[in-house]
Parts: C-alpha cells; sequence; structure tokens
C-alpha cells in the first residue's frame, strides 16, 4: 500500500495548475483504501503481486474517486468523509470536469501499458454502476422496488465496483478466465454484504457512525430494512411510509417515525441475516483455494465490511 500510494498520486499528475490542486486535495483526504487492498490481496491470492498490478488498483481508485466526485455534485453534497467536497469548494463545473480527468486518466493508463484485459474488466464495472444509478432513481420515483430489484440495483451500483478490483487483481497475474470469473463473483458477494451494512447505518441511534441517520429515506432511496417493513406491515401502515417518504422526507419528526416503524417490523434483523448469507457466500467462493497469509487477509476483510463501525 505504501508503494501503492507514491504511484497512485503520480497517476493523477496534470500541466494544469488547478487540477493538480484540486487533485493534491483529493489524495489528502483518502478513505479506507478498501478497494486497491481487494486488488492486492486477489492478485497475491492469485500469483504475484507485479507492475500491472499496481496499475489496475490504481485504474480502479481513478474510477472510484471519479464516481465519489460526480455522485457529490448529482447529490448536491457538500461534505464528503468529513470535509468539504470538491464541488463545495470549486462549484459543481469543476468537479463534473476534475471526475471526467481522473476516469480519463484511469482509461489512459490502461491503454498506455497495453492492459486491455484490466479496462475491459473497469469498463464492464462503469458500465453496471451507470444501470444501477439510473435504475434506482426511476424506480425511487415510483416506489416500487421489490427485493429482488433492489438486489440487481445494488449488485451493479455498489458490488460491481469491488467485483472489478477483485478480477482485476486476478487478472493481473493470471490469464485462467474462470479464476478471473470466480474472483468477480467473490468480489460481488462482498460488495452486496458491503451495502446491506450501508443500509443498516441508516436505522442506528444517532451518534455512533459518520453517516447522518435517515439519509437514505430523505433521500427516498429504498433500502431493505424499508423494503422488508412495506412487506410486513398493514395497508395504512404502508401509506403513511410511502407518503412520508413522497412528501414529508424532509420532516425530522415524520423519517424518525418510518425509522420507528421499520425497526419494529425486523427490518434490521432480517437485512443483516441476508447480509451474513451473502459474506458466507464470498466466504464459500475462495473455500477451497490453497491456504495463505493473503488468503486470511481476504477472509478479515470480509469480516471488517460486516463488523466496521461507519
Amino acid at each position: 500500500m505504501d508503494s501503492f500510494e507514491s504511484k497512485f498520486k503520480a497517476s493523477m499528475t496534470s500541466k494544469a495548475p488547478l487540477l493538480d490542486k484540486v487533485t493534491n486535495y483529493i489524495v489528502k483526504r483518502k478513505g479506507k483504501q478498501m478497494r486497491p487492498m481487494f486488488v492486492f490481496l486477489s492478485a497475491k491470492l492469485c500469483g504475484e503481486v507485479n507492475e500491472s498490478t499496481f496499475r489496475g488498483a490504481s485504474m480502479i481508485e481513478l474510477l472510484h474517486t471519479a464516481t465519489l466526485v460526480h455522485d457529490d455534485v448529482v447529490d448536491d453534497a457538500n461534505m464528503r468523509r468529513g470535509v468539504f467536497s470538491v464541488n463545495a469548494l470549486w462549484k459543481n463545473k469543476i468537479a463534473v470536469l476534475v471526475g471526467d480527468f481522473l476516469l480519463s486518466k484511469g482509461l489512459l493508463l490502461a491503454v498506455k501499458n497495453e492492459d486491455f484485459h484490466l479496462l475491459k474488466l473497469t469498463s464492464r464495472a462503469v458500465e453496471e454502476m451507470s444501470e444501477g444509478e439510473l435504475l434506482q432513481i426511476e424506480k425511487a420515483r415510483r416506489l416500487d422496488i421489490v427485493e429482488e430489484v433492489y438486489y440487481e440495483i445494488i449488485r451493479k451500483k455498489t458490488a460491481s465496483l469491488i467485483a472489478a478490483c477483485c478480477a482485476v487483481g486476478c487478472s493481473s497475474v493470471s490469464k485462467d478466465e474462470e479464476q478471473i470469473q470466480k474472483m468477480w463473483n467473490f468480489g460481488e458477494a462482498i460488495g452486496i454484504a458491503f451495502q446491506i451494512k450501508d443500509d443498516l447505518f441508516d436505522y442506528q441511534k444517532q451518534g455512533l457512525i459518520g453517516k447522518p441517520v435517515g439519509i437514505d429515506i430523505k433521500e427516498q432511496k429504498m433500502t431493505l430494512p424499508l423494503i422488508f417493513a412495506l412487506q410486513q406491515c398493514d395497508k395504512s401502515t404502508r401509506r403513511q411510509i410511502i407518503n412520508t417518504i413522497k412528501r414529508h422526507h424532509n420532516n425530522p419528526k415524520k423519517v424518525n417515525e418510518v425509522i420507528a416503524i421499520v425497526r419494529e417490523s425486523g427490518g434490521l434483523e432480517y437485512a443483516q441475516e441476508k447480509m451474513y448469507v451473502y459474506q458466507a457466500k464470498a466466504i464459500e467462493i475462495i473455500s477451497d483455494m490453497p491456504d495463505s497469509e493473503s488468503k486470511t487477509s481476504l477472509q478479515a476483510l470480509i469480516k471488517y465490511v460486516i463488523d466496521r463501525k461507519k
């Protein structure tokens, strides 16, 4: 990861002073960097880490950073990881262009080094992430998401990037297509568990996590605990929930009422149960791989995804 830091920073350089200023700001406020970890550990599980692995990790992180910058514009968010977002400091126009720049840097990194096998995997993730976001927006308007559609949204929107991390790591050290697909499936299962964990944060007690409570309801997002509650409650309560999400999602009192209904319905326990199912699925996928330090670390990272507090 120390070697990756300098290589990643170098991959963001530009001749435009403003771009350098913004990208330096982005690098300084980096997050947990789970995605590069998945790339390196998947590579070590399937072979020996090489320069292609570092490029793959940089491509993924450039893509991830680009999507975060664009997401803040779409969501009109002024904060990211406890500090000001790019759009809050430099406005939307520059934020969109910076996101585009980061995305193009990731593509060029692959093209210049002829890592077309890695480009294919990251492009698949970009396509799925875009489709997932648009599907979520379309369904949020009608509030008609069933559990099956919910899984399709998070599989594309969140899980596809973690799937790409694991597949890219494997593809950087191996040409075995079956193994690469296996690592994609592994990452996808972790990604779904990761998103369900994020959904659960929306219903935690205030102050326990970094994310504000009830934010998904305010943003009219249909998460798994909420979908379960809607399936379990009577028509009157269902009407109350939908009315709040449609018309009163900015009313803290009404939002707290919905949170209470979801908790009482057993929605949190149900979502947690499903999260553990996907965790077990991920562990099962790599169970036949030889025991190694990287396998142990991947299993620890899966545990972290489930146990994390923010």
